[in-house]
């Protein structure tokens, strides 16, 4: 075992853990701490204090996670809690953009927001720091007065033309035209008549995969052809791969994962229905940064139609290397309207969206799927087969049932099976990798995929990328994880704003991101390596404060960090996570 330590206070002395199926039961589902860092529930921990100049106060040790089943339901009302107590605090004068960046408003008395420069200044939140990103990156900061930053704005210098933020800036003005239906959408159009058509003539599939010769090379009213991706350009096998992670697998997140040296990104989970009516904040989802070198969108949805033009327009309008089809995501509010993975159900409507969408694109069309929808039915050994004639480039199956979701452990035998029928489209597997060991074995030792996709494992440690490049631990210590924190929060910054508004959206999605990060536990207080997805941390504290601080399941322990980061909290602030998922045995 080679582990690389870095400033951490102790020296790291750990054993490789036995396989899951020989540990014992009363051992099994309890990650291994040594006896030193454990909490005595009798009495009460003194934390050690080696974190005086880390910054951080005296946090409350970790406690163990509950051991009781959460209760039902999705918590959909996590997310507008969060946005109604944060993301859209605004002190009381509203300062026009105009006014704010030092020009003159145009609208005169028709504009909605205030002119009065010095009200707003009298009742704007302090500054936060010195250093303001939009400065550094770009030489302008567009937000003005309103930045919180706006004492570094004097530091300006010209204007950086050279740099730019993302591809993928869909303009409102499509937006619109999209929602308004004054987009034409030949491809998807002419194939789906074509298919109705020989449907009629009683042709089989081998007939409808001409369509594609048809409806190659036609656009939306005439328009220059946007510079594509060529299809079938990409070897994806071996490359590790970022899962698309609904809320926490934003733009600023994926920066921080290609740091750590993974391979290929996906946007969020975008809904094609929402993209057709030129939903912005849909749109947004979209956007890749110039650091994402492979980089796929995904969609949702469950009508070939949609589907076909929603991917039409993405393949058209924005620089993708390939276009992602959801049939994994378990959640109610996407797989109640047959979306996600309630789609495995029925493999006639998949295979008509899967052709649609690879013969309107001109990038690769993927898919990820999950073993079926019950645990004790798998289908996707029938489904992968067929996406090779369907004409998918790449199939991602996580080892769970959707009635799983997250709970009991990943299917690899089952997943190792399926790359058994995959003779020539690439096979990934997904769930609960979390460590280079785990990575290699399934990949190289059981020969179980061809790549692996990692979700939840990197939300907990994003560093894995780098362990497994370089085949070793890294007992990464609690200031590097602040300093990476802080990285996300400037990358956070730049993509939602430095006002007001876009440095409570970064904390909230900071603080989102905290929900996964406290699952870690550092390696050099572990006695048996690794640290696996499905084990729950004892109490435990850390090896100085902040370590311990950064342990705490407590949201109030989270906003503590942010406030290390991003200033104190707007009054009455409060914050509850919106994602809940773990796979701890029972």
């Amino acid at each position: 075992m080679t582990i690389a330590t870095t400033d951490s206070a102790v020296a790291v002395a750990a054993v490789v853990e036995a396989p899951q199926a020989e540990r014992s039961g009363a051992d099994r589902g309890t990650a291994k701490v040594k006896a030193e860092f454990l909490i005595q529930r009798q009495a009460e921990p003194t934390p050690r204090t080696e974190a005086a100049s880390e910054g951080a106060d005296t946090p409350t040790p970790a406690p163990a996670e509950s051991t009781g089943k959460r209760s039902g339901g999705q918590h959909q009302n996590r997310r507008q809690k969060n946005k109604s107590k944060a993301a859209h605090t605004e002190q009381g004068i509203r300062l026009c953009n105009k006014t704010a960046s030092g020009e003159e408003c145009t609208l005169g008395d028709k504009c909605t927001y205030s002119h009065d420069v010095a009200g707003y200044l009298a009742e704007k939140e302090a500054d936060i720091g010195p250093s303001c990103v939009n400065i550094d990156v770009y030489g302008k900061c567009r937000y003005g007065l309103r930045c919180r930053y706006a004492g570094a704005h004097a530091a300006a210098g010209e204007e950086k033309a050279d740099q730019f933020y993302a591809h993928n800036e869909v303009d409102k003005s499509m937006q619109i035209r999209v929602r308004k239906k004054q987009v034409a959408f030949p491809r998807t159009e002419e194939f789906e008549a074509l298919w109705e058509r020989e449907a009629r003539e009683g042709a089989d599939d081998s007939a409808r995969e001409g369509a594609d010769d048809s409806v190659k090379g036609r656009e939306d009213g005439g328009r220059e052809k946007r510079q594509r991706t060529r299809r079938g350009h990409i070897d994806y096998r071996g490359k590790t791969y970022l899962a698309p992670l609904t809320t926490v697998g934003n733009l600023p997140f994926r920066r921080i994962c290609k740091g750590y040296g993974v391979d290929i990104t996906c946007s969020e989970m975008a809904i094609a229905g929402n993209l057709l009516q030129g939903h912005q904040s849909e749109w947004a989802l979209v956007r890749r940064h110039r650091s994402e070198d492979v980089f796929g969108v995904q969609l949702a949805g469950n009508n070939a139609s949609v589907l076909g033009r929603a991917a039409e327009l993405i393949s058209r309008e924005c620089e993708v290397d390939f276009i992602d089809l959801n049939m994994g995501c378990p959640i109610d509010m996407v797989a109640n309207n047959g979306g996600g993975s309630a789609l495995l159900s029925q493999p006639k409507k998949i295979g008509r969206i899967v052709r649609t969408m690879h013969h309107v694109t001109d990038c690769d069309v993927t898919v990820k799927i999950r073993t079926g929808v019950m645990k004790n039915d798998n289908v996707a050994h029938k489904l992968v087969p067929q996406f090779e004639a369907w004409g998918a480039a790449l199939v991602t199956l996580h080892g769970r049932s959707r009635q799983q979701r997250y709970t009991k452990l990943a299917n690899w035998g089952y997943i190792g099976e399926c790359k058994q029928a995959a003779t020539r489209v690439p096979l990934f597997g997904g769930g609960d990798v979390m460590s280079w060991e785990e990575y290699w074995d399934h990949l190289e030792a059981e020969k179980q995929c061809d790549g692996i996709m990692i979700g939840r494992g990197a939300l907990v440690k994003p560093w894995v990328f780098k362990e497994i490049e370089e085949r070793r631990v890294w007992d990464i210590s609690a200031t590097e994880r602040l300093d990476m924190m802080k990285e996300f929060a400037r990358f956070g910054l730049e993509h939602w704003g430095t006002d007001s508004q876009g440095v409570n959206a970064t904390r909230r999605y900071l603080l989102e991101w905290q929900s996964f990060l406290h699952r870690y536990i550092p390696a050099g207080i572990l006695e048996v390596l690794p640290q696996r997805m499905n084990d729950r941390p004892p109490a435990f504290v850390g090896r100085n404060d902040l370590e311990t601080l950064m342990a705490s399941s407590q949201a109030r322990d989270w906003i503590k960090i942010s406030e290390m980061i991003l200033g104190p909290t707007p009054e009455g602030f409060t914050f509850v996570p919106k994602h809940k998922s773990n796979s701890y045995e029972d």
